[in-house]
């Protein structure tokens, strides 16, 4: 058994062509995990990341701020304490508003493949 607190776990930079913004930090909670990959992202104000899908479904469990969790279709506000399951393969984006950082977990499998599906 092993315990993790994620206030200890160090931030690093975040830089993918998937962010819309430079201002995304990741801490990596379960780097031995052969289960599960569960880290969590950072976002500054107004960032996001691009329309994208995922192979297998995806855990967003968000720990701080104001979001916006977004499909072709629909578009709904997240904030602290909110859990959001996706679908595999659902495009979709995820990230801070324009007026508050934003903070998740993301819970996915470690083979999951990540498409992105916005320029």
């Amino acid at each position: 058994m092993r315990v993790v607190n994620r206030h200890k776990v160090e931030k690093l930079p975040f830089t993918n062509p998937i962010f819309t913004g430079t201002d995304v930090f990741i801490q990596v909670l379960l780097p031995d995990s052969r289960e599960f990959t569960a880290n969590v992202v950072h976002f500054g104000k107004g960032v996001r990341n691009k329309f994208h899908s995922h192979s297998d479904e995806q855990i967003l469990i968000i720990t701080s701020g104001k979001g916006i969790i977004a499909t072709e279709t629909e578009q709904k506000d997240i904030t602290e304490g909110d859990i959001v399951i996706i679908p595999a393969n659902e495009k979709h984006w995820h990230g801070a508003t324009k007026d508050s950082e934003f903070s998740h977990i993301y819970i996915s499998k470690p083979e999951s493949k990540l498409t992105q599906l916005e320029d």
